[in-house]
């Protein structure tokens, strides 16, 4: 589990840069108390108590380890319309500096660089079993195969 996904999912992604300053990972979240909360900085009493909530319902919730070899279950006899569960993976990858370097560049040499770059992240992305859902600007979203 990514604490910072999660605590964005909690809306609390203010507190994500002191909990990896402070290695909190998914093995000491379970253990955290509101005296280390405070520690961490959270200092609202209403933030607090839903961190302790939210980590309480992690301790009950029964564990499912992923690994490389797991296999997807049989949805065979699923009905169509039944909702699925799916895991996502997305990734942003962003070309730093592009603002100022379509300053410096006639509109085509940038067109040729952000290319280039795109066309290098795709390889990438697609070697790794994903695929470039869109570009956007100098950006590139990428999914993992299936989604």
């Amino acid at each position: 589990m990514d604490v910072s996904v999660w605590l964005l999912s909690l809306g609390l992604e203010r507190y994500a840069q002191a909990f990896r300053e402070n290695a909190i990972d998914e093995a000491s979240l379970p253990k955290l108390t509101a005296e280390d909360l405070r520690d961490l900085g959270v200092t609202a009493v209403g933030h607090r108590r839903l961190l302790l909530d939210a980590i309480a319902a992690l301790r009950t919730e029964p564990r499912c380890e992923a690994t490389e070899h797991s296999v997807e279950p049989d949805r065979s006899a699923a009905k169509a319309t039944e909702a699925e569960r799916r895991q996502l993976t997305i990734m942003f990858a962003d070309l730093v500096g592009s603002t100022a370097l379509s300053a410096r560049l006639d509109p085509e040499e940038l067109r040729d660089i952000i290319g280039t770059y795109h066309r290098c992240c795709a390889e990438v992305i697609t070697s790794s079993g994903g695929f470039v859902a869109k570009y956007l600007g100098d950006g590139v979203l990428r999914l993992p195969a299936g989604a």
